[in-house]
């Protein structure tokens, strides 16, 4: 598979991996790492934050959560992209990629249209490291079996990434504040659950 042009939209480079039919009929994450070049924190962290947005069959979050854990430490720590072998050797089906894109691509052609660079100094070194670490924290309330704790953060991480990517301050301040707003959220789930629990369990003591 060839490394695209660095200045392709991130939404056309990810079509023209999925209708490369010269290509393999199974995409792995390794492919996507090497064809993203220096982007690929960015956009693979948007890449496995988004589907969890979108309705998924239950589970999914836990499988797409290990990779966006492995992405948010690279970016906190300053480090290049990699993934483990465990990770960039999992692949799906050329169709299922594009079937992928097909959901995924018109709300990312949306956003690159609102994307540009400005107040750059939010989306670059060190806020960048900061930014990693929320995206870590968000990455691993994504990955716990918590009721309605993988759509907030995943968008929250979603926003984050295009704006780390397009250098878009204004975007990452949207992905803080959407961090926040799923913290709150979140915190009030697991409080309920923690009190249900508690009162179940003062019942059956009983």
């Amino acid at each position: 598979m060839s490394v695209p042009s660095r200045k392709l939209a991130l939404s056309a480079l990810l079509r023209e991996i999925a209708d490369d039919s010269a290509g393999r009929e199974r995409i792995s994450i390794g492919d996507l790492l090497t064809a993203l070049g220096d982007r690929a924190v960015g956009a693979l962290l948007f890449i496995f934050a988004f589907p969890n947005i979108l309705p998924m069959p239950p589970g999914t979050s836990t499988v797409l959560g290990a990779p966006l854990i492995f992405l948010a430490a690279q970016l906190t720590l300053g480090r290049k992209p990699w993934l483990p072998a465990l990770i960039t050797r999992r692949s799906m089906s050329r169709a299922d990629f594009q079937a992928l894109m097909l959901r995924m691509g018109p709300w990312l052609e949306r956003a690159e249209k609102l994307l540009r660079p400005r107040a750059s100094g939010i989306a670059l070194p060190p806020m960048e490291y900061l930014i990693g670490f929320v995206c870590l924290l968000l990455a691993t309330v994504l990955v716990l079996p918590i009721p309605f704790g993988n759509m907030l953060p995943a968008l929250a991480i979603s926003l984050m990434a295009l704006g780390v990517l397009e250098r878009d301050g204004l975007w990452v301040l949207a992905g803080l504040l959407m961090a926040a707003v799923s913290a709150v959220v979140v915190s009030g789930v697991v409080f309920a659950m923690v009190k249900t629990l508690l009162f179940l369990l003062t019942q059956v003591l009983q």
